[in-house]
């Protein structure tokens, strides 16, 4: 009998993780921020550590199923990137504008890392904070744009920020996002919550700005204007230089309170709109941003900001541009599900979002609590929630043309592996050209289905593929699939049938 009730679970159990990977979406932003303020690990380590160390990272974070790395190389003014206009960061060298010795570039060898995997790489920057404590300033390097214009800056809560107001520091920043697109591959440039600082008992200190800017405008609405001609100048930036790469946007979580606006939400919380002057609703309505990622930490039934609840309202409210929702992993774990019984809500979470029309995905908060898989859940994305390959959705407003199949695809047994090689499709439009290649696997006996997830074997930028040693002895069809530079996928894909 012990016998017999053992097997049934391990029936049941089998069962359950063949009907999560059938529910698992081919299609699903699976992002995690891996912050770089305040982190001590990279100045304490060598250039090979470091490496060794972002390489261990990424193939977790593959492992349980993320497919875009939100890497943040402006923390605060400075660059984990080699830049003629920003300092390298301390949080790399532990020391304000010192060189990286050994000399590396992470922003490069984190693209080409995610790219290898199969992992989109988007540019993580603070707009504004350039210190986090009053002394720092101090300690800025000698060529800080901070040294060369000291007027366009304020202090606040201790900290330094650029003046929104002034247009010399729009034009700067537009600079900045302009010198990384021109000069890396990266597949979007992303920006967080941290627009006019989150307000202290002082007022921000820009009467004199004002003075100059205001025109008599309302000091709420002119500061929200500041804010839009920043957003406003990105999306032409990079629409001009690169209009591949996307803009995204992850606000705190609540726009405003219903109570305070008959469009907002159903909560009792600080609001984006009135104390960080950030209208992220006009962003998406004129098309400024290709993203959102609200910052939804708050459990699903906390009494200010239910997260449920704000699942439905970002819903309501994507104004046709993706929506992807800002978990965070530790609030995530330790809490209880009320409504199932589970130990944590990460499976209510995540049917949520799979269940509403205009979300597109999650991303987590932070990345490095899933590499130290925090209380699972490394292991209950990869063996459940993330289980498939997921692709990132596609932006048809920037391009909706599928790129062209792969030509000359072969199979060939070199030295005992079985190696999937192709060619690139040619094409003259850098809309259409192959960013990566999606290999899928299907039994020989099976119908060729590109909407099966779970036949999805790899996502490579390269014209090859190793099938795995491992793999079961059998007849199998193999389709190469080419995807664009925004993610469309060609129609039919190639096919070969291989023999293992």
């Amino acid at each position: 009998m012990k016998r017999y009730i053992t097997l049934l679970l391990m029936l049941f159990a089998i069962a359950t993780s063949i009907t999560a990977i059938a529910q698992n979406p081919k299609r699903e932003f699976r992002g995690a921020w891996m912050h770089t303020v305040g982190q001590g690990q990279y100045a304490r380590m060598t250039t090979d550590q470091n490496k060794a160390y972002l390489r261990n990272q990424l193939d977790s974070l593959q492992m349980a199923g993320i497919n875009a790395i939100l890497w943040q190389v402006r923390p605060k003014a400075d660059a984990f990137y080699a830049s003629n206009l920003e300092p390298w960061s301390v949080y790399l060298t532990g020391e304000f504008g010192k060189t990286p010795n050994p000399y590396w570039d992470p922003l490069q060898f984190m693209i080409t890392e995610c790219h290898n995997r199969g992992m989109e790489l988007h540019a993580w920057l603070n707009p504004y904070r350039v210190t986090n404590t009053k002394g720092e300033v101090k300690k800025l390097a000698p060529g800080h744009i901070y040294h060369k214009h000291p007027e366009w800056f304020v202090q606040y809560g201790g900290q330094t920020y650029f003046d929104p107001a002034l247009p010399q520091c729009r034009e700067f920043i537009c600079a900045v996002v302009r010198d990384i697109i021109s000069r890396y591959d990266v597949d979007a440039i992303h920006m967080d919550d941290y627009f006019y600082p989150y307000p202290t008992k002082d007022e921000f200190p820009d009467d004199k700005s004002y003075a100059t800017y205001g025109n008599g405008m309302d000091r709420g609405d002119w500061r929200r204007q500041n804010v839009d001609l920043l957003i406003e100048g990105l999306h032409e930036v990079i629409s001009k230089e690169k209009p591949w790469v996307r803009l995204g946007i992850s606000p705190f979580g609540v726009w405003r309170n219903k109570s305070s606006d008959p469009r907002g939400s159903e909560t009792n919380a600080l609001q984006n709109y009135d104390a960080l002057y950030a209208d992220v609703l006009k962003w998406t309505e004129k098309g400024w941003v290709d993203y959102m990622v609200p910052q939804l930490y708050w459990e699903l039934d906390h009494k200010r900001a239910p997260s449920r609840t704000l699942n439905t309202w970002w819903n309501d409210n994507a104004n046709g541009r993706h929506m992807y929702i800002g978990q965070s992993v530790e609030t995530t774990m330790k809490t209880p599900d009320t409504d199932s019984g589970d130990a944590n809500e990460l499976a209510h979470k995540i049917a949520i979002t799979r269940s509403l029309p205009n979300i597109q995905g999650n991303c987590w908060w932070p990345g490095y609590s899933i590499t130290r898989n925090s209380r699972g859940v490394a292991d209950s994305l990869a063996t459940k929630h993330q289980s498939t390959i997921a692709l990132v959705p596609a932006y048809p407003w920037l391009d909706d043309v599928a790129p062209d199949e792969v030509s000359n695809l072969r199979s060939a047994k070199v030295n005992g592996k079985n190696i999937l090689t192709w060619k690139e499709p040619a094409t003259n439009d850098p809309m259409q050209k192959a960013k990566a290649y999606v290999v899928y696997r299907f039994d020989a006996k099976s119908e060729i289905d590109l909407n099966n997830a779970a036949a999805i074997q790899a996502v490579t930028p390269q014209c090859q593929y190793i099938v795995p040693e491992g793999t079961p002895r059998g007849k199998y069809h193999f389709v190469v699939t080419v995807l664009d530079r925004v993610n469309n996928e060609s129609a039919m894909g190639r096919a070969v049938t291989v023999k293992l």
